[in-house]
């Protein structure tokens, strides 16, 4: 269901939009973490906290520590170098540089709140985020530590991608190899994080491979929609996994995509890229209860996810920042409807109003809190806080046009 089109976020509300958003992120959701998430005893930090940030478990993720140091080194970048934000960056770091890896170079999935191993590394995005973390770091605290680390792991994970869990996989080599859509979505991004240690020429030749398979591979014209997963050829595979949508992971890759077309200042790319998020937007909407699905089955049939139906806090600030860019990058209209239309569900009611702080991240399909819990094993400080600063940022910068 496209939303009625309409000069949305003309002129007269970008200031607006984006002193709200700038505001969110500095004075609610970065204190949230700086004040209940830090691990005094051990260093590192913890992820689990309830509505008010208490926290329920002390189990750390690597993948969400890499995720909080990238955060608060890019924010003591790019917004304010308070030297808390610093600090907390640093004390993160070396509890990753202490705990994070095994002999092999590889990041684990989980440690104890002293940093013993918990889950083996079977999951690569605990290396893509280390790699931004300490890509980030070294952008304000330039360290040749920082710089190796990041190096090694982004050349680990390169090493890897054609078979991202390893020893770890689970799938019969050969009946159905099936290549899943992630790893290219997060290259996008990667690549430019680490553009100052590998330099620009390498990132310019690395950048058409990541295109390709984004747009050309998973993107299916005939369907207008990306899969998850798709034989190693590109061709569709008819099973649960073939047939698997995730809007949130499209959407958010389009905006990734349209920061690199822009800065190949290729406009038929952007359009391309704006074009998909706008049908994936319209294919994944809930028309009866609005907000965004978790996941859909191409075909129609019931998804294996039994969470299809949830709306997580990710998918839709990913989604704001993606309308965003599109309505400043085209100036189509129907980006910035649709901005309006999930800016309303997402503010209403992802954010505690009650608590403050940070917002929730799970709902039901009718809009309810699932879980009360500002972070866990899959939410930390990273989605919210990234995509504050992105719409506050391109809004911010629609207004000097």
């Amino acid at each position: 269901m496209q939303p009625t089109t309409n000069a949305a976020i003309a002129t007269h509300t970008i200031a607006t939009y984006a002193s709200l958003y700038q505001k969110e992120l500095v004075d609610q959701i970065l204190p949230f973490w700086l004040k209940h998430s830090l691990d005094k005893e051990h260093g590192g930090f913890f992820t689990c906290l309830d509505a008010t940030g208490k926290v329920y478990d002390t189990d750390k993720f690597m993948w969400l520590q890499g995720r909080q140091v990238w955060c608060f080194s890019y924010m003591y970048q790019y917004v304010n170098q308070n030297p808390e934000w610093l600090q907390m960056a640093l004390n993160g770091a070396a509890f990753m540089q202490k705990h994070g890896r095994d002999a092999a170079g590889n990041w684990y999935f989980s440690t104890t709140a002293a940093g013993k191993p918990l889950v083996q590394p079977y999951n690569i995005f605990s290396d893509c985020f280390a790699t931004m973390a300490f890509a980030a770091l070294d952008r304000v605290q330039p360290s040749d530590v920082y710089k190796q680390i990041a190096l090694d792991t982004f050349n680990n994970i390169i090493a890897r991608r054609k078979n991202t869990k390893g020893n770890y996989n689970k799938a019969y080599p050969g009946t159905r190899p099936l290549k899943n859509f992630s790893l290219p979505m997060i290259l996008c991004n990667l690549s430019l994080e680490l553009e100052h240690i590998i330099g620009a020429e390498k990132v310019d030749a690395f950048i058409p491979e990541i295109i390709h398979e984004v747009m050309e591979v998973f993107y299916q014209p005939q369907l207008g929609l990306v899969l998850e997963n798709v034989y190693e050829d590109g061709s569709f595979s008819d099973s649960f996994e073939g047939r698997l949508i995730n809007p949130g992971h499209t959407i958010e890759a389009m905006w990734f995509i349209m920061d690199l077309a822009k800065r190949k200042n290729d406009t038929a790319l952007i359009q391309k890229a704006v074009t998909i998020m706008l049908d994936t937007l319209a294919y994944g909407w809930d028309d009866e209860y609005d907000g965004i699905f978790y996941f859909k089955d191409v075909k129609g049939y019931p998804p294996q996810q039994l969470e299809w139906d949830q709306k997580l806090w990710w998918v839709h600030v990913e989604a704001l920042v993606a309308l965003a860019k599109g309505y400043a990058l085209t100036g189509d209209e129907n980006c910035a409807a649709w901005f309006e239309k999930v800016h309303a569900y997402t503010w209403s009611h992802f954010r505690d109003t009650e608590n403050g702080g940070e917002w929730y991240g799970y709902l039901n399909r009718r809009g309810e809190v699932l879980l009360p819990l500002k972070g866990g094993k899959w939410k930390g400080c990273f989605h919210i806080p990234r995509s504050l600063y992105q719409v506050w940022k391109t809004l911010e910068n629609m207004q000097t046009i």
